[in-house]
């Protein structure tokens, strides 16, 4: 009889956990629907109720002695269908309640509602005593809804947010409560303005200038691409803000277009943070203030002039006032702005091949060290060590660890993020080991992408019933005649030579994109002398398989092992010819005296682990996908045979916001030749064998 199946405890249920963690949240939306349904507020706008003056908060109420209104007024909602964002806006509340407690949450809540209702009633107060139509309006209107306190609940949740997300979603809600402000001007949108005020006064979670070079770039980038925003819609749409109501189309279009023009020019030089770029803006920011400045004497000289020749000048107003603010923020974060254009990074006082081969002799290295040598890589020194890296669509990829003595490593990690970053490329690890992964900075993130599958040779011996795959492979090879040789590319005969070729290049046909670079080598890298051939000979003298393996070296030259680089076989030839030729090359390294045999680490394809989250997750499917292609994952269950112990293999980056780029370069990198045409192919192939 089979066991009962273990039913799911009601407390482990995510609504169950969700109703005890926040129950101040749970309690605000039932009082919210139970009002509504109590006041007929939900299929009736309370505006058109009798009661509606009775319970309305606003500057009216308050000087008329109703005091009781900024608490009834919070409860209800204005219309049926704000009921939907209004509950929606609550999720900052429940956020902060299951982070901080429901004590601190209903704080935020209730101080921020009521600060939000005073706040706005006495910068209206104040603002109707002057020639201001807008707050002269607005100080007769009357409001319902708890936004205000929901608003103060949504900024206190960004404070929450690890970096670099706070400052981010700070971002997002300054330019929300930027354009309702500006665009819609209702007093709803004053009030969401004084509660996230009230919140950056209390949290002091937004602190520019503590933040990185990247976020005061990237935030800068989306500063200016709001602004024009911004002004495009103020000029296609009806607005009715701080300076005014404007009609569609009868804005200062050509003020627009000519913002907008230099927005473009200006707005990926600000994110790569070129310094022509920063000073274009500054320039432009100041000319925006000087035109508003200019236009307020013009107006007052002769109102009725300008009138007829310029229009309407609110839209220009509002928008200058916006430049003013974007140009205090450039000044606050100039020294982002540093980048300029000119050698390409690691090229100046660049190191050579035979420097780096030098390094690693002396310093020793990681298992993938060696690949640190190939073409196609670029060196950037950093003091006493060396970081090879490419450049691809803007991403600086450094490949494996950095080289050099390991104290060296943290002092190379940084160095090579501050110049990256300061070139304007988005940094990145990739194929590095745990000396590295443990040196990255301070709120970067670390995905293991792959296994270094590590034999240990010390006492290698093929015995017991884990190595019967190899055993099998070595009596069948000596029965069938074959012949195993550790040898060199150049020195084998040119027949021999042509073989490999051959071998090599019907691998590659089989495949719908080219051979794959960056970490997995090809023949031209298996020519360096002290990459060393193993090769599998047929009776008949035919070449029936061949691995290269690269060196790998400790402190002082000392020569620890080899990795495992290219795995060639020729079809039709002798069938356990991989394991024959691994387990061969193992015994001979053994002897020789080699402590370690790495097989490498097949990308995307590792051991599972419970910590690795959703990112990791969609890296499998990715690698299910290739599977039709490459075989990450047939690779990876084949080195298994070998009774390996596994090292992580790590890539690290800065923050999710960075994976979308880094997949673009490294793919780039891997398939340095491939043309979109193959892409495609591929990507029909494996749709077909799905």
């Amino acid at each position: 009889m089979s066991a009962p199946t273990a039913t799911p405890s009601p407390a482990r249920h995510p609504i169950v956990r969700t109703l005890r963690a926040a129950p101040a949240s749970i309690a605000l939306v039932a009082i919210l629907l139970v009002v509504g349904v109590a006041g007929g507020g939900l299929w009736t706008p309370a505006i058109e109720q009798d009661w509606f003056a009775a319970i309305a908060y606003g500057l009216p109420a308050l000087e008329e002695g109703r005091w009781w209104t900024p608490i009834t007024g919070t409860f209800f909602v204005a219309s049926p269908w704000v009921y939907v964002p209004t509950l929606l806006s609550v999720a900052g509340m429940v956020f902060v309640e299951m982070r901080r407690g429901s004590r601190v949450a209903m704080l935020y809540f209730g101080f921020g509602q009521l600060f939000a209702i005073f706040a706005a009633a006495a910068f209206l107060m104040i603002g109707q005593l002057l020639p201001w139509p807008w707050a002269q309006e607005l100080a007769q209107v009357l409001d319902v809804g708890p936004s205000g306190g929901t608003m103060a609940c949504i900024a206190a949740a960004v404070g929450l947010f690890a970096a670099p997300w706070r400052q981010r979603g700070w971002v997002i809600v300054f330019v929300y409560a930027a354009i309702s402000l500006f665009l819609l001007g209702e007093l709803a949108d004053v009030e969401h303005a004084f509660a996230i005020a009230l919140v950056l006064m209390v949290d002091r979670s937004f602190r520019i200038q503590r933040t990185t070079i990247r976020e005061q770039r990237l935030i800068a980038f989306v500063g200016i691409l709001a602004l024009g925003v911004i002004q495009i819609l103020t000029l296609l749409l009806p607005t009715d803000g701080p300076f005014g109501p404007t009609a569609p189309l009868e804005g200062p279009w050509l003020d627009v277009a000519i913002d907008a023009a230099v927005i473009l020019l200006v707005a990926r030089g600000l994110r790569l943070g070129r310094r022509w770029a920063w000073v274009l803006t500054l320039i432009w920011s100041a000319v925006n203030l000087l035109l508003a400045l200019t236009l307020v004497v013009l107006f007052v000289i002769a109102p009725a002039d300008m009138h007829e020749t310029y229009g309407d000048p609110d839209v220009s107003f509002a928008t200058s006032v916006l430049w003013a603010l974007f140009f205090v923020y450039l000044l606050m974060v100039r020294r982002a702005f540093r980048a300029r254009r000119g050698k390409r990074l690691g090229t100046a006082a660049g190191a050579s091949s035979d420097e780096v081969k030098n390094l690693i002799r002396a310093d020793g290295g990681g298992t993938l060290s060696w690949m640190a040598t190939w073409e196609g890589l670029r060196y950037l020194r950093t003091g006493e060590g060396i970081v090879p890296f490419q450049e691809r669509l803007g991403v600086a990829i450094a490949l494996a660890d950095p080289l050099g003595p390991a104290a060296s490593i943290p002092a190379s990690v940084e160095e090579f993020v501050r110049r990256t970053e300061g070139e304007g490329l988005i940094p990145c690890f990739f194929s590095c080991g745990t000396p590295t992964r443990d040196a990255m900075p301070a709120g970067w993130r670390s995905l293991v992408i792959a296994d270094d599958t590590i034999v240990d040779l010390e006492g290698l011996a093929f015995t017991g019933k884990s190595w019967s795959y190899v055993r099998q492979a070595l009596n069948r090879g000596a029965r069938d005649g074959m012949t195993f040789r550790l040898t060199t590319l150049g020195a084998e005969p040119w027949g021999v030579r042509q073989q490999l070729r051959a071998i090599s290049e019907s691998w590659v046909g089989d495949k719908g994109l080219p051979e794959m670079r960056f970490t997995l080598g090809t023949l031209q890298e298996a020519e360096d002398p002290e990459v060393r051939l193993a090769l599998a000979i047929s009776p008949s003298g035919d070449v029936d398989g061949f691995l290269s393996w690269l060196p790998v070296f400790g402190p002082g030259g000392v020569h620890r092992g080899w990795t495992l680089d290219l795995m060639r076989r020729r079809d039709g030839g002798f069938g356990p010819v991989m394991e024959y030729l691994i387990g061969s090359s193992a015994r001979d390294f053994a002897e020789e005296g080699a402590e370690v045999m790495s097989l490498s680490g097949a990308p995307l394809a590792h051991e599972a682990r419970p910590e690795e989250g959703v990112i990791a997750q969609l890296l499998g499917q990715l690698s299910q996908s290739l599977e039709p292609v490459y075989g990450f994952r047939s690779l990876h269950r084949f080195k298994t045979k070998f009774n390996p112990r596994y090292e992580p293999i790590h890539l690290l980056y800065r923050d999710e916001g960075d994976l979308t780029r880094i997949a673009a370069g490294l793919t780039r990198a891997f398939l340095p030749d491939a043309t979109l045409r193959q892409f495609a192919a591929a990507g029909v192939d494996m749709i077909r064998r799905d």
